[in-house]
Parts: structure tokens; sequence; C-alpha cells
């Protein structure tokens, strides 16, 4: 069901849910979270076995603001480098997750088996007072990977995550989400920091940040850490997608003419058809916009039952990314 998460009650029933080591869907300013006690490895086995996600695929920790944040951070990561503080001081709560050395004996599940484990302090106001009631009642943290079944469109409103999972779950709702992809993933666990996964926080805005320039993964001496969201294939509808570039995307409509059919298009360009059977939406030119509607987008087409999705490919800009990134996972899959 789904509970109003301006409700205390709302948030106390989760997290008493929480404790007990069931699961709550909960919203963040990227994507809704499936969460589970990240220090239960019984409680964080009920995550894999929902989505149908490999156990060896790590999760990623989330953990209250301030004081109760502080305690978390010590309990599930070793010390920080210090620019990894400086990126927690820069960007918590906020959309960015880092990969960090995992103290022994705790959130092994989470972190798929590995020395290492993502965090995250979220800066939505419902997740912040989920996890300060969690941790009132001793849950250091929620293992949230995105609501959905593994692979799948990430969620953004409290009815996709109903869509997925049905009355079965404990939904809070917090409204659709404002960042709309998930959040960047910058490894600290190398002794420099590295990007695994774009976001809304750039590169440019991480190196600022941290006073140190992002290292290059593919020259490093270790193999990257395995991190969330970071497949070939993933974020997928059930239509095909397939990136073009605004030309392209007319020709095809062109040559098809009113013949075309099962055909939606999202693109910045404007295009033409002459068939009504083809649903067209216009991406807007801001990436942040973009990012906020992406999943939504690929929802709404999938429940109009086209076969295929067009997209306008993104530009190649640092601000654009993130929104590239899931885009291309979706077409790979």
């Amino acid at each position: 069901m789904i509970l109003d998460g301006r409700s205390p009650e709302a948030i106390a029933e989760a997290a008493r849910v929480l404790r007990a080591g069931g699961l709550v869907a909960f919203p963040t300013e990227t994507v809704y979270g499936l969460g589970a006690d990240a220090s239960s490895d019984t409680a964080v086995a009920g995550i894999f076995e929902a989505k149908g996600r490999p156990s060896d695929h790590p999760l990623i920790v989330h953990v209250a603001a301030g004081t109760k944040g502080t305690e978390s951070l010590s309990r599930f990561a070793q010390p920080l480098p210090p620019f990894a503080q400086k990126l927690v001081q820069a960007f918590w709560p906020g959309p960015l997750t880092l990969i960090v050395t995992r103290q022994p004996g705790v959130g092994a599940a989470a972190a798929g088996g590995q020395d290492t484990i993502g965090l995250r302090c979220p800066s939505h106001p419902v997740a912040q007072a989920l996890l300060e009631a969690c941790a009132e009642q001793g849950v250091p943290g929620l293992a949230g990977p995105s609501a959905n079944r593994f692979g799948r469109v990430s969620p953004t409103t409290a009815q996709h995550v109903h869509d997925e999972f049905g009355d079965e779950l404990l939904v809070i709702d917090g409204g659709p989400c404002d960042v709309g992809i998930e959040s960047t993933i910058v490894d600290c666990s190398r002794g420099a920091p590295v990007l695994l996964r774009p976001g809304l926080i750039t590169r440019a805005q991480i190196e600022a940040a941290c006073g140190e320039k992002l290292a290059d993964r593919e020259v490093l001496e270790t193999p990257d850490p395995r991190a969330s969201g970071t497949l070939e294939a993933h974020y997928a509808p059930n239509a095909k997608v397939r990136l073009m570039d605004a030309k392209s995307i007319q020709t095809g409509l062109d040559v098809l003419g009113a013949n075309a059919a099962h055909i939606a298009v999202w693109s910045r360009a404007a295009v033409r058809s002459r068939s009504q059977r083809v649903l067209l939406r216009r991406m807007p030119d801001d990436a942040a916009a973009s990012a906020q509607l992406l999943f939504a987008v690929l929802r709404e087409f999938d429940a109009q039952g086209v076969k295929l999705i067009w997209v306008e490919t993104p530009p190649d800009t640092h601000e654009w990314e993130g929104v590239k990134d899931r885009l291309q996972r979706a077409s790979a899959a």
C-alpha cells in the first residue's frame, strides 16, 4: 500500500517494518529506493529476491544527515581519504554516492561480498525523516537500490513502484523525484577519485570540490569495484530503445509515412509524422529537465504499448552525460 510520507505515523510504521527485517520503498531526490536494514544480511537478501537481482551486484547504503549520519558512516566505512571527505562536505545530502573501503563484519550482503561499499546521504526530506526514524530504532542505514524489477526502468513516483510490486510492498509517497536519474558514483577506494557512473553532479563539479582530477580508470592497476547501475544493459523499458540523430529520426518517419505504427519519439528537434499512430514528445533542451522526465517518459511509452522508442541522442557534453549513460544502457537491453 501507499502511505503519505508527510505523515509522522507513516514514517513510524515504515521504520517499524524495516526494524523487523521487512522491505519499504521510499523516495529520494533521484529515484525511489527499495529499502532494507543494511546491517542485516537477511533483510538485504529480501531486496535481491524481490527485484530478481544477482546477489553479487552491490547495493547503495543510504544514511541520515548530521550526527546520526556521521555515526552510520563510521559504522559502514573505514576512515575516508581527504578527497572523499571533501566530497561529503560539498555534496551530502545530495545525489552523490561514494564507494569506500568497508568496515569488516558489516554490510557484506549490501556490498555484494566486496571489501568496498557504496554510501549516500539523500537530500529528500521524506528519506531523511525515515533514515532518522530508523537510526533511532537501531537501523544505521538502508540498502536502497531502485524500487523496480532488476534491469527495468527506475521509478520516479510512488505509483511507478506500485505498478512494479503491487499491494505486497509498503510504499512511502514523497511525490515525483526532482532529479529523476540515479546518483553520480565516485570510487574513493583506490587512492584517487574515479567516476564510475555519471549523474546530475558533473565531472567539473567533482574535481572542483575535491581538489583533484578524476583518475583515468583505464590506467589504474586495480579493476573497478562492482557498483550499482554499471551493467552494460540496464534501465530498459519493454519497447526497444534506439538512439538516433534528429535527421535520422525524421528520415525514418518519412520513409514509413502514414503506415508508421507502434513507434514513440522523444526528441529535442521538432519532427513530423504523417501517421496518427506515432507518439511524438519533445525532450527539453535542458539536461536537468530531461533527466527529471527520462524514466517517466519511458514508462509512459510502455503504457501506450509502443514497440519502438526512438530517442534523439543527447549532446556530448558533461551536463548531458548522466542522461546519455542511462539511454545507452536502456538501448543495449
